[in-house]
């Protein structure tokens, strides 16, 4: 094996991003997150506060989404939304790009809209994540904001909600990683299922990957190396 627990544990989000998850599941998945060590959890904005309280004393990092699911939002509106999340305790924001404004090519739009978020997050020593979409979007679009977020400096450039019609596939990882400069990252989100897929899409160059079945994943994991 060319990996350890903790490599492969510290590539995943656990996601608690599901719109029907109780409060109850919500804790759970904290709880979950400490239990297998993992990266970050990304959670429900209303929660993150909590989930920086449970996860403190941890290595694992409290984040939440801006402009989610859509990016429609105002810029004004995510910023609000960062700034809160960083008061609240998150140190990773996975934010959405405006996809209307991406498929219109109104990249200065696009850039204008990045920006301030990325900006908020490194004045508080935070950390963001730049949510494509991409099954909504060509290659040239994908490859024009991989441009962009590496102007903005951006920390990862990430596949998809979850949420959207599909989710990360390796042409599109290959994709980002080829076109991302070496300083921005790639997360894939959407898909990661099973330890397999995991290994993929890391032989890539992916650091990070969303995913919702933890346990799974790292059980498998932990069984492959006689944990």
């Amino acid at each position: 094996m060319d990996y350890t627990y903790a490599d492969i544990a510290k590539m995943i989000d656990h996601s608690l991003l599901n719109p029907t998850l109780d409060a109850a599941a919500l804790e759970a998945g904290c709880r979950l997150a400490v239990e297998y060590d993992v990266a970050s959890v990304c959670i429900l904005p209303y929660y993150l506060k909590r989930c920086a309280e449970i996860l403190a004393g941890s290595t694992v990092v409290p984040s939440t989404t801006i402009g989610f699911p859509h990016g429609g939002h105002a810029t004004a509106v995510k910023l609000a939304e960062a700034r809160q999340a960083l008061a609240d305790g998150g140190r990773e924001l996975d934010m959405v790009v405006n996809i209307s404004k991406v498929l219109s090519r109104d990249w200065n739009y696009v850039r204008a809209d990045i920006a301030p978020i990325v900006e908020a997050a490194h004045a508080a020593g935070a950390k963001v994540k730049v949510i494509f979409e991409n099954c909504y979007l060509a290659d040239e679009h994908k490859i024009h904001l991989c441009e962009i977020c590496g102007e903005l400096r951006a920390d990862w450039v990430k596949t998809s909600t979850g949420y959207g019609t599909g989710g990360a596939t390796l042409d599109d990882l290959k994709l980002m990683r080829r076109h991302a400069p070496a300083h921005v990252q790639v997360k894939a989100a959407g898909g990661v299922r099973d330890l397999d897929t995991l290994l993929a899409v890391r032989a890539i160059g992916v650091t990070r990957v969303g995913a919702s079945r933890t346990r799974e994943i790292l059980d498998e994991c932990k069984r492959r190396l006689g944990l």
